[in-house]
């Protein structure tokens, strides 16, 4: 019942819904206490809505969010309050009294100093907001960029300025009990006079050396860094929130290239989600602004996605454009035709090639380079399941797409069948379930089969720590968790003096990254991937989402997968693991691997997932799996050859085009020279 209450409202837990009911009825309890009148009824109402209302912003709760929707925001809230404040005097007769005026005064004054206040507020933000953000790009010696206003100022700053009126409600309140004027007189002039004072210690960060330079001279100084720096690579991406991940996984790439990189973003909000790299980043949200920049040394762009303002970039000639993608699978987004703009199209294997030559959407096979998949060298080859480990099953499934085709995931029509088998399965083997991050993002269909899915393994967790065939090394356990708390410490201590700013200008003005402390988070996270597997049992069923640990860390500690036609089959497939694939879509085995090349050596499973165990004979007799040579072979055609390296690959296809684009650049200049020495003649 509150499970089901709490996904209707929308909110994260039961005391997000309990603050959100309290509030809620709050308001009508003030009411009521004002009509009938009763102080300590209306203080006790009051109160609560006060609580609640503060939890709800601090949780961020989606309910709060959507109040201002239906003209219920924050600012009306505190309004309702103060004028049943209003209401509750007059019943008792104090309407004439000079509390009565000096509430009514004080609520007048407290609502005018809104006005600046928020006008100030503003104002500040958008001046400090800067034309373009940048990481690694040092721009304090270029430009001046004074520290932000305190963060006490900003930060949640209409909240804290409409809780000055809590001093003023209460005096008042104190005064009618008391019947005296004295209190509540108190409490208005703390209320006005913090409030005042709130306004007046803003108005020094919208003139003069508190603000940032206009954004022509940013842009100028932006300019001078980039013809010093003469970047010759080019990581060009734009997307959602939700999409950080398809830039992320090519930042290890960028930083391993042998010409000199540049990430260029065109959101905001990718830049606060990008992880760390030592590669300069430049956010440019103008597109005239990125259209003007000075990016005359770039000869290659690569592109991670296939969005509308690549055109941006795309326009520009003296560089040659690649789309690189965010993976390689069987997908229709993988053969998009608009892949056809770029100059060229690198896949990882033979594979992509002849996928685009059977799409026919107007990709040359000229066009088409083969370079590998260099995010999956972290990913380790398989050895067998260790004597004496249960086997480890990994379930994957992709979300559900934009169309809502039901074929898009497993997990609508066999999630709960496929791990009601594998959590039943005999010899038992232990599940990872790990959801794609889009998980119900389209459809409320596929967010309720991963909540079924959930709390099946949740249940099963919890009965098999109760069985007496499952003994867990609690010292271990203990020690490893000992070390994630450290670790964790210890990177909260890196990541918070590592120059993680609130503010856009200061983050651009001090992100230039400390090496010695990237590296050093390089190696704590390994460490604490290594910490997070040990901290509990290897046969202890888990869900694991977020960020950490990675799909690929996933990889590593499981002995198969289960998962669909995505590109985490094609990587997986570099494992060597066994795996199987969902034909959810019920094509039939063999159409299914006539029309996806990644799953030839896979187990086909049907929506029941009889089949499973076919995958589970594979984990646990290597030898007598049919389909371990089929893999080998795949592994090939999908992800190219093991030597040269994938990244090596990677840099021979940029040196390669980075010589066509200079011929081409060599060839316009001695077309125009010839053209100028005719006109002359």
């Amino acid at each position: 019942m509150i499970s089901t209450a709490i996904r209707v409202a929308r909110v994260g837990s039961a005391a997000e819904l309990a603050a959100a009911v309290l509030m809620m009825a709050g308001f009508p309890a003030i009411m009521v206490a004002a009509l009938v009148p009763s102080v300590p009824a209306f203080a006790a109402a009051t109160a609560v809505t006060y609580l609640a209302d503060h939890y709800l912003h601090r949780q961020g709760s989606y309910l709060v969010n959507r109040l201002s929707k239906v003209r219920a925001g924050l600012s009306i809230r505190f309004l309702i309050r103060q004028l049943l404040l209003i209401l509750l005097l007059a019943r008792m007769n104090l309407s004439d009294g000079l509390i009565f005026y000096g509430a009514t005064a004080c609520f007048i004054a407290f609502y005018g100093l809104q006005a600046p206040h928020g006008a100030l507020v503003t104002l500040i933000r958008n001046r400090r907001r800067m034309p373009v953000a940048t990481r690694n790009v040092d721009l304090a010696a270029r430009i001046r960029i004074p520290d932000a206003p305190p963060q006490g100022l900003l930060n949640r700053s209409a909240e804290k300025m409409l809780h000055l009126d809590l001093a003023a409600v209460v005096g008042i309140l104190v005064s009618a009990q008391l019947d005296s004027a004295v209190p509540g007189f108190i409490g208005i002039g703390v209320t006005i006079a913090l409030g005042s004072l709130y306004v007046l210690a803003l108005m020094p960060y919208v003139r003069g050396k508190k603000i940032p330079p206009n954004a022509d001279k940013v842009l100028a100084k932006v300019d001078d860094w980039l013809r010093d720096y003469r970047p010759e690579t080019v990581l060009y991406f734009s997307g959602s929130k939700d999409s950080a991940y398809q830039v992320n996984m090519w930042l290890e790439t960028m930083e391993q290239l042998d010409t000199r990189p540049l990430i260029i973003l065109r959101e905001r909000v990718i830049l606060q989600n990008l992880a760390a790299t030592t590669v300069p980043v430049i956010c440019v949200p103008g597109g005239v602004h990125l259209m003007n920049m000075d990016l005359s040394t770039v000869r290659v762009a690569l592109y991670a996605a296939n969005v509308g303002k690549n055109i941006h970039l795309l326009r520009v000639p003296t560089m040659k454009h690649v789309f690189i993608g965010h993976g390689d699978s069987d997908k229709l987004a993988s053969v998009n035709p608009f892949s056809k703009v770029y100059d060229e199209v690198w896949t990882a294997g033979r594979a992509g090639r002849d996928r685009y030559a059977i799409a026919d959407v107007g990709v040359r096979d000229d066009d088409i380079a083969e370079v590998g998949r260099p995010q999956l060298a972290p990913i380790e080859k398989w050895q067998g399941v260790p004597d004496g480990r249960v086997p480890t099953v990994l379930y994957a499934p992709t979300w559900e797409g934009w169309d809502g085709d039901p074929g898009n995931t497993s997990l609508m029509l066999a999630g709960e069948n496929i791990v009601k088998k594998l959590l039943k399965a005999d010899p038992p083997v232990r599940v990872l379930y790990k959801p794609h991050p889009f998980t119900g993002t389209v459809l409320a269909k596929a967010g309720a089969a991963h909540q079924k899915v959930t709390a099946l393994i949740a249940k099963a967790a919890a009965e098999r720590a109760t069985d007496p065939r499952f003994q867990a090394d609690a010292a271990a356990v203990t020690a490893a968790k000992a070390e994630l708390a450290r670790i964790e410490a210890r990177l909260t201590v890196l990541a918070g003096s590592g120059g993680e700013k609130g503010d856009e200008a200061e983050a651009t003005r001090d992100g230039v990254v400390d090496v010695a402390k990237y590296e050093e988070m390089a190696r704590l996270r390994g460490e604490w991937n290594a910490a997070y597997w040990r901290s509990f049992p290897v046969w202890e069923h888990r869900v694991v989402t977020g960020a950490e640990p990675r799909l690929y860390d996933c990889f590593n500690v499981s002995d198969a997968m289960v998962s669909d036609i995505s590109s985490v089959v094609s990587d997986f497939i570099a494992s060597g693991k066994p795996y199987a694939v969902t034909d959810s879509a019920e094509l039939g085995e063999e159409e299914f691997k006539r029309q996806n090349t990644a799953v030839r050596a896979a187990t086909i499973l049907s929506n029941s997932a009889a089949e499973l165990g076919g995958l589970l004979d594979a984990v646990r007799d290597p030898a007598g799996d049919p389909l371990a040579e089929d893999r080998v072979e795949l592994k090939q055609y999908l992800l190219g050859p093991d030597e040269p390296t994938s990244i090596d690959q990677f840099n021979t296809a940029v040196a390669n085009l980075t010589i066509k684009a200079e011929a081409r650049n060599v060839g316009q200049e001695s077309r125009a020279a010839a053209g100028a020495a005719e006109t002359v003649a």
